[in-house]
């Protein structure tokens, strides 16, 4: 997979942490609808790619300790099932505020990767059936395309069914 659409000097986080560390990617922008009901679905539409290979990242806490979980924007986060992944008893979605702060990113432009606090992460298992995924790439408009495997190596996440339709 050739790396495009890369602008120099407009590289995110992500995106640096996707070049250091090797991996082949794609980014895509497109025009983000301040208005969009939804981030992720938006994506999906711009891209013209299905919203089961379009990933959002999502923060929560498990016994208190945020942990990111990326799942299917056409699906939503089970959040026993995440608290189960993490060896935990309770899972509830994380302030915002604290989500911005932690990763270093803005809610709807939050990546699994290039994070200001590595996060523990889940990855949603249904990831593993596609050859790539998009994730946001740390800002509204733009996402990265990477194989599961590699996103999951660089954020050290495990993969489990945390994801219900």
């Amino acid at each position: 997979m050739a790396r495009k659409n890369r602008r120099q000097g407009s590289a995110t986080p992500a995106i640096v942490a996707a070049t250091e560390a090797g991996i082949s990617f794609e980014t895509h922008a497109y025009e983000h609808d301040a208005a969009a009901a939804s981030y992720g679905e938006e994506a999906a539409e711009a891209l013209g790619v299905p919203a089961q290979r379009v990933f959002k990242t999502l923060v929560a806490e498990v016994d208190g300790a945020l942990t990111v979980a990326v799942v299917p924007v056409s699906a939503s986060l089970d959040l026993k099932a995440l608290a189960s992944a993490r060896g935990g008893k309770r899972a509830v979605m994380a302030d915002p505020a604290a989500a911005e702060r932690t990763t270093g990113y803005v809610r709807g432009g939050i990546s699994p990767l290039g994070q200001r606090k590595p996060l523990p992460t889940v990855l949603d298992a249904s990831a593993g059936e596609h050859p790539t995924i998009c994730v946001s790439a740390g800002r509204r408009g733009l996402e990265i395309e990477l194989a599961p495997g590699d996103l999951a190596a660089l954020t050290g996440a495990v993969l489990a069914p945390v994801a219900r339709a």
